[in-house]
């Protein structure tokens, strides 16, 4: 071109084209370069067929020059617009380049930022970035890379990038890469929140040498400021990172990579990949000295139970490792040492806890591994629970626990042929449940109520867990006031959950009323009850649902009631539950006869709807609740069928504590 622009005056030309075949760089590469000048107009289009730029390659590159010139020493081009595949960049650039040495000086305005690229003499390229905005970042990144543009345009980003890159090359042939980048107030957000960042300050190093084919490379990270928010995961500023590796044509090997992170003495990692299918890729994982109590929350919680994750509490420390594939868990193995975790109940706290905790978790695809652990001890709501050993077989999507015994009180807790599976809907499984005889007395004074005699036990045959469930086939047996209350039909959802669910039908006979009213300060009757409470719902362990039905047992026994207890169930019944012509009869006499005595409450929508005896309903509205009998007698009506429940249960609680008559207004 020198040698056409030296033939021809400057003046004499008027319109002139150029075509070059192809300008090679190991960098990058340019093909059917073709330029049209305008002298009249003053101005230029210079397009490209197929640019390179390591791996990455564009089409239809055109650069419209708004001013140009043309002399032997080289050309100008200001005011410049860049489109590439028909598709306009939105920069301004200016590009000046001596036709003779192969200097060129181009640079982009992008907003108030600016990318600078020159390229010396002997072909080394230096780039500098000056508070490039985000938006700038992604519009030069288009041409190269339009792919990773798209899968990052409804991040919304904002901040600003500086820096500098350089590329040298040696006399053999090699080159080296080095770039120092600077991210300032830099962040993200998407519309439905599950990602976000806010006031990221990172900076990024990357120094690499080719050799042949290859390049060697290393590369360190520092996330200096801000925080970001990936669901399920919150993460602050601090972490560092420093990696080395190779890169052979598209294939990507992380050889060493090591991350500086709060509450772990040792994080390093090992991957590969293409770079067109990163997410294909190999990556494994060895963590070492990891502080349970700052990981924990951070990492661990958020991953097992996001909705519960602020209800999580570890401590201890862990050392394991973690193998992935193609986005796959291919092994994880973790290693214990007086490790914790406890989960606060929603809302006293309780909650379930365990440790310390030792032993070891091993799970590799494809084959079978054992684990081990020994826990020390625990807690489950009140109830402080004894060491006990889990052993486990795994076995890719499935757990085979051996026979485990927890001990509880002066009982036990045996789990006996439980496994699970994992599907698409989450983990299930089956397994047995075995109550060995918990004594009443010490049960009754672990979760703080009146002391009750008798023992607990159960043999729940069918155990089966369901995502979010747990049901039990069999029944759970408490013997005590010398009756026994018999559950069956036990359904507990969402167990550790805001919203836990229990269901269950009980049937309790031969209640001796003496005992049971003696225990709960409630006045003195002399008697024996019958119960069956069906369809009983709890949720978040407060009634919600069921309907109960209290009867005199068969039989024949001393049926007597106290003065207080008259009054307290009559409150039951509501105002003039007891008739004004047997009122007197309270001032004169302490206990009376009574032949038969009933309650029905169905519950739903927090109210309880009332009834008494079958067969004592009343001409006046009024249903029978105690049916007087012998000498004296008294009856006690209620008259009040609907009761607020948690008005009723408050009233009964403060009866108790207070040891006072109920009044119902």
């Amino acid at each position: 071109m020198a040698l056409l622009c030296g033939l021809v005056p400057a003046q004499a030309i008027d319109r002139l084209n150029l075509r070059v075949a192809d300008v090679v760089n190991p960098g990058f590469a340019l093909h059917d370069i073709q330029a049209v000048f305008d002298a009249g107009a003053g101005t230029a289009v210079v397009s490209v067929g197929r640019a390179r730029a390591g791996a990455r390659l564009a089409r239809d590159v055109r650069l419209r020059c708004g001013r140009a010139a043309l002399s032997f020493e080289g050309l100008t081009c200001h005011n410049a617009e860049l489109r590439v595949a028909g598709k306009r960049v939105a920069a301004v650039f200016d590009l000046e380049m001596n036709l003779r040495s192969g200097r060129t000086h181009l640079v982009a305005a992008l907003g108030q930022g600016r990318v600078e690229v020159l390229r010396e003499d002997d072909g080394s390229v230096h780039v500098g970035l000056v508070e490039v905005a985000a938006e700038g970042l992604l519009a030069l990144l288009q041409i190269w890379s339009p792919e990773l543009v798209r899968g990052v345009r409804d991040l919304k980003a904002v901040g600003s990038a500086s820096g500098e890159i350089d590329w040298t090359q040696s006399g053999s042939g090699g080159s080296r890469l080095g770039a120092r980048l600077r991210f300032a107030n830099a962040g993200f957000g998407t519309a439905d929140g599950l990602r976000a960042a806010e006031k990221v300050g990172v900076e990024l190093a990357v120094d690499a040498r080719q050799a042949g084919e290859t390049w060697h490379w290393e590369a360190s990270a520092d996330w200096r400021q801000g925080a970001a928010y990936l669901h399920p995961l919150y993460l602050e500023a601090g972490p560092r990172f420093s990696a080395r590796g190779r890169l052979d044509g598209e294939r990507l090997r992380v050889e060493r990579a090591d991350v500086e992170l709060e509450g772990v003495r040792r994080l390093s990692a090992t991957a590969t990949a293409n770079l067109d299918a990163l997410a294909d890729g190999s990556i494994s994982l060895e963590v070492e000295g990891a502080d349970l109590a700052l990981i924990g929350p951070r990492w661990i919680a958020p991953l097992l139970a996001p909705a519960s994750a602020d209800r999580m509490r570890f401590s201890g420390h862990m050392t394991g490792a973690l193998r992935l594939q193609q986005g796959h868990v291919q092994a994880i193995e973790g290693v214990f040492e007086d490790a914790g975790f406890s989960l606060a109940g929603v809302a006293d706290g309780a909650g379930v806890a365990l440790g310390p905790v030792a032993g070891r978790v091993s799970w590799v695809k494809g084959k079978r591994s054992n684990s081990h652990l020994e826990i020390a001890g625990g807690r489950w709501e009140k109830l402080t629970l004894g060491a006990f050993v889990i052993d486990a077989e795994l076995m890719d999507d499935s757990v085979q626990f051996a026979r485990t015994t927890v001990p509880v009180l002066d009982g036990a807790l045996v789990l006996d042929g439980l496994s699970l599976s994992r599907g698409q809907s989450g983990w299930q499984g089956s397994g047995s449940v075995v109550i060995e005889p918990v004594s009443m007395p010490a049960l009754t004074a672990a979760l703080e109520l009146p002391l009750m005699s008798g023992v607990l036990s159960a043999s729940l045959p069918g155990l089966r867990v369901s995502p979010g469930e747990i049901a039990l086939d069999g029944a759970l047996v408490i013997s005590v006031f010398d009756g026994y209350v018999h559950a069956t039909g036990l359904r507990l959802r969402e167990p550790f959950g805001v919203a836990s669910h229990l269901s269950a039908d009980i049937e309790a006979r031969h209640i001796d009323l003496a005992q049971l009213t003696e225990t709960f300060s409630f006045g003195s009757i002399t008697g024996f009850v019958d119960a069956d409470v069906r369809g009983l719902e709890l949720a978040r362990w407060r009634p919600v649902g069921f309907d109960a039905r209290i009867v005199s047992s068969p039989g024949d026994y001393r049926r007597r009631i106290s003065q207080r207890a008259v009054q307290n169930i009559g409150a039951l019944g509501g105002a003039g539950a007891i008739a004004a012509i047997q009122r007197s009869l309270l001032r004169v006499f302490d206990t009376f006869g009574y032949s038969e005595l009933g309650l029905h409450c169905r519950l739903a929508g927090g109210v309880c709807l009332m009834d008494g005896i079958e067969g004592g309903a009343r001409a006046d509205g009024g249903f029978v609740i105690v049916r007087g009998g012998g000498v004296p007698a008294l009856d006690v009506i209620g008259y009040n069928r609907r009761v607020d429940w948690d008005e009723l249960v408050n009233r009964l609680q403060r009866v108790i504590a207070e040891n006072v008559a109920p009044e119902l207004r």
